[in-house]
């Protein structure tokens, strides 16, 4: 429904691309429920607002899938699903990490962020494609400056 009129991109993605983009969804969606979960744990603002944000990075990525035809992995999976064992893995851990102590939430939030500016990284090398590289950029700089704020909270909290 709804997605009639999309013109398809001139040039389709490579299995490389079509990889990163399921990869990055799904990290966003790790990222945001991840967050939510700890802004209610903690009820700390910091949570709150960036899961607003990777909430619109989850969205972004979704937009790119759509335009590109990739499958989608993760809408309306629960948190804590996804196709990627690793992630699912990730998740499990940083879920009982964050529930230790506020000190040990906010390093979950340096971990997620490293984590997700590793991954775009990567995937900026594997595309050639401006708009894709649009997004990740826009990604890449938020995740440093999330981390940043993350990093900045935890020296208040220590």
């Amino acid at each position: 429904g709804g997605g009639c009129c999309l013109t398809a991109p001139a040039v389709p993605v490579t299995t490389e691309e079509a990889t990163w983009m399921t990869h990055m969804r799904e990290e966003e969606k790790l990222a945001r429920d991840v967050y939510t979960q700890l802004n209610e744990r903690w009820n700390l603002r910091i949570f709150a607002n960036i899961a607003v944000s990777e909430q619109r990075h989850y969205d972004a990525v979704g937009t790119l899938m759509a335009r590109y035809n990739v499958a989608e992995p993760a809408s309306g999976t629960t948190p804590g699903v996804y196709t990627d064992a690793g992630l699912a893995a990730l998740y499990s851990e940083l879920m009982a990490k964050g529930a230790l102590s506020l000190k040990d939430a906010l390093e979950v939030g340096v971990l997620i962020e490293k984590t997700d500016i590793a991954d775009l990284q990567t995937a900026l090398q594997a595309t050639t494609k401006t708009d894709i590289k649009t997004v990740y950029t826009n990604l890449l700089d938020a995740s440093i400056q999330h981390q940043d704020r993350f990093e900045a909270m935890l020296e208040v909290v220590q």
